[in-house]
């Protein structure tokens, strides 16, 4: 149902703007008859606003995968660097969730591994509203932080590293089939900041899929069955992540081009010493304003990103 509305949606806002050039058309023809010249400057100005939305909705053409329209399971995980990398974690999270918050889809914390000293080593959110994992797909990858150390007593300039994964968050009704002899479950005592046990009972739950080798943990619920059934869907979404970047790598390959899906795989560069630049690696989209970028508005770097996949 939730499918036939959104359908029914998209039709009629393509009538709606049909409607709109059809009557700009109809008006044009009397205000040139009339020499209304006040008219003609509020058509003009409706047809500006008619173009835009025209732009906006072509952009969305481009965002026709299978699970474009779904929300999305966003995970980051501290790489090299130490105490920055996990204090680049925290910094990622706040931004991706203040870039939520500004285009309107919701957030939801799902598991969060707090590091020793600051930060995060690891932190996995559910981003949900229409077209999360269309626009999410675009941040997949390395993310590189240079900057002047708070952790550092000497002040000094060090480089930290993030590794950013997108996967969909998959339905119910599609089948991800896992096998139960798969997979390893152990649980655990949920933990806090510190590693300070926070309950006496063992609630949080570590899934291992063995064939693969992923690794899925949740502590952020109530029980354990609950966190059990959380570890579980992102699981499965990692399992289709995986399955479409076989696809992916396949197709490149077939294409001549290629593609390292590891580590080396940096994306983007955060420098904020010795000046301040953010540059995606992909597309050469930057900016110098790293504040705003940090602060959610990162909407550019998507978009960059998204219209390279055109014909892909």
């Amino acid at each position: 149902m939730q499918d036939l509305s959104d359908l029914k949606g998209e039709v009629e806002l393509w009538q709606a703007l049909e409607r709109r050039v059809t009557d700009g058309l109809e008006l044009l023809e009397l205000a040139e008859a009339d020499e209304d010249e006040a008219l003609i400057d509020g058509i003009e100005a409706e047809a500006a606003k008619v173009e835009a939305e025209l732009g906006r909705q072509e952009f969305y053409l481009i965002l026709s995968g299978p699970h474009d329209r779904d929300p999305a399971i966003l995970g980051l995980h501290a790489g090299a660097g130490g105490t920055d990398a996990q204090d680049f974690v925290a910094i990622l999270m706040r931004m991706y969730l203040r870039w939520a918050e500004q285009e309107g889809f919701k957030t939801e914390i799902l598991d969060a591994l707090r590091g020793q000293e600051a930060g995060y080593k690891s932190v996995t959110i559910a981003v949900r509203g229409t077209f999360a994992y269309g626009y999410l797909k675009a941040e997949r990858g390395v993310h590189r932080l240079v900057r002047l150390s708070p952790f550092d007593e000497a002040h000094r300039r060090h480089t930290s590293f993030v590794l950013v994964e997108v996967m969909p968050e998959i339905s119910d009704d599609i089948e991800i089939e896992i096998n139960p002899d798969d997979i390893k479950i152990d649980v655990y005592k949920a933990s806090g900041a510190g590693g300070q046990h926070v309950q006496k009972n063992s609630t949080a739950v570590r899934v291992i899929h063995e064939p693969t080798g992923i690794v899925v943990q949740c502590q952020n619920e109530r029980s354990q069955s609950q966190n059990k059934d959380v570890a579980l869907k992102i699981l499965r979404g990692k399992l289709y992540d995986l399955e479409q970047q076989k696809l992916e790598e396949e197709q490149a390959r077939l294409k001549g081009k290629h593609i390292s899906a590891g580590w080396g795989n940096q994306i983007r560069s955060y420098v904020l010493h010795p000046y301040h630049m953010i540059k995606d690696l992909r597309t050469g989209y930057e900016t110098g304003n790293s504040a705003a970028v940090l602060d959610g508005d990162i909407q550019g770097f998507i978009d960059a990103y998204l219209q390279t996949t055109i014909g892909d």
